[in-house]
């Protein structure tokens, strides 16, 4: 079998690691010149852990671990109220998990786990210029190359806004679900007063400044923003379809008064390797395929980071569609593996996706008043985490099964058994 993935973040090289085990011969095109180090914090949970598992990486993830020690709201200045250490006996007790690591290093690792296996080729500084055709014999596709091949299936793992999917699915099939959140991720210099953990600070009107530590001796910023009314609304939308300046401008606008590090991280945009500005919007397609081509991890559903699971889907879409595939006998059609993969997989991605309506509202309070009622609760909430027992009963202590993952015996061969 002949596959074509575009994409190589974290669905796509996931998937070929897999599809490499059932013999089939991937390519995987990337439009980057090469593998960019950047992105924010990710974490991998539930049964992707598992996934991970099997494909001998867990050691490796680890290796990588950003180094945070948890999550702490702070105040003005600086001072921590509310502390969620890592636990790893009830993983859901704090914000931080054990397997937190960069995008950009996950991704790296999962390239290195696939760029030497002989069934798995990659090109860099390609992408999918044009979907020829998608029929019952064979999907065909020009490369920005020049190229024009043939395959047996292409996914499309290239993001949120996938030009590949654009060429193949009807515009009325494809639905955005907008969160009414902006957030900005970039890198700034560590500084030595900088500490190990998530430090969140709520600056009142609905905005909030974070910093995170990495294992590269720098510091990962972000802001987020959920404008309160409909001239800041316009505003941000605007923006988010505009250059890096117009972006920043805003920024320095909106986040001038802000309070805590806002002018550090404010000084420190323009110098920035990778500023990143994303609308919280969630992506919900009718159908996952069509033909002879399906969607991917973000490209299909866009969990956005509310969820904090984006990461663990991509994981386990890649698992259970290349699982689906090694049970196809010969002559069976590949729309076969492509619906039972939805049929399987869509309700869980579903579940996930239900955002609850006061969220992310609840963290973005607006008024001094509900800040201060937001303190109170979270004080609480952290101070029941505190006793042991307590976050053992009420709070997730088995991180490993939040997704059944059916057992694809092609991918069990040579692994040792618990």
């Amino acid at each position: 079998m002949r596959v074509l993935i575009s994409g190589a973040g974290i669905a796509g090289p996931t998937l070929a690691w897999f599809l490499a085990k059932t013999g089939a011969h991937i390519t995987v095109v990337e439009k980057a010149p090469t593998l960019l180090p950047h992105g924010q914090n990710v974490d991998i949970q539930g049964s992707a852990r598992t996934v991970v598992d099997k494909m001998g990486l867990t050691e490796e993830v680890r290796r990588n671990n950003t180094t945070e020690k948890g999550t702490q709201f702070i105040d003005s200045y600086g001072r921590p109220f509310a502390r969620m250490p890592v636990n790893e006996k009830a993983s859901s007790a704090s914000f931080t998990s054990e397997f937190e690591i960069l995008r950009g290093d996950l991704a790296k690792v999962l390239y290195e786990a696939t760029r030497n296996d002989t069934q798995t080729k990659y090109l860099f500084d390609t992408t999918i210029k044009r979907v020829i055709a998608n029929t019952d014999e064979s999907v065909r596709v020009e490369l920005s190359s020049g190229d024009v091949e043939e395959y047996d299936l292409l996914v499309a793992a290239d993001g949120q806004w996938s030009k590949v999917r654009k060429q193949v699915f009807p515009s009325e099939e494809i639905k955005v679900r907008d969160l009414g959140m902006y957030a900005v991720y970039y890198t700034i210099p560590r500084l030595p007063e900088d500490n190990d953990w998530w430090n969140i600070y709520q600056a009142l009107g609905c905005r909030i400044i974070t910093l995170r530590p990495d294992p590269h001796g720098t510091i990962r910023a972000m802001f987020t923003r959920m404008p309160c009314n409909d001239i800041q609304k316009q505003a941000w939308q605007k923006a988010s379809r505009s250059d890096r300046k117009t972006q920043q401008e805003l920024l320095r606008h909106e986040f001038a008064d802000a309070g805590w590090q806002a002018r550090r991280l404010l000084d420190n945009m323009d110098q920035a390797p990778d500023w990143y500005f994303q609308a919280m919007q969630q992506i919900k397609m009718n159908k996952w395929s069509k033909g002879r081509v399906i969607c991917l991890g973000d490209t299909a559903f866009a969990p956005t980071p509310l969820t904090g699971m984006g990461t663990s889907l991509a994981m386990l879409g890649g698992y259970l569609l290349a699982g689906e595939i090694s049970k196809l006998n010969t002559g069976q059609p590949v729309s076969n593996a492509l619906d039972e993969y939805e049929r399987i997989f869509r309700p869980f991605v579903e579940k996930i996706c239900d955002i609850p309506w006061f969220v992310p509202g609840i963290g973005h309070p607006e008024t001094a008043f509900k800040r201060a009622i937001f303190r109170l609760c979270i004080r609480a909430v952290t101070g029941i985490m505190r006793t042991s027992w307590i976050a053992n009963r009420n709070f997730d202590t088995s991180n490993d099964e939040d997704f059944p993952l059916p057992i694809y015996p092609i991918f069990e061969q040579g692994r040792s058994k618990k």
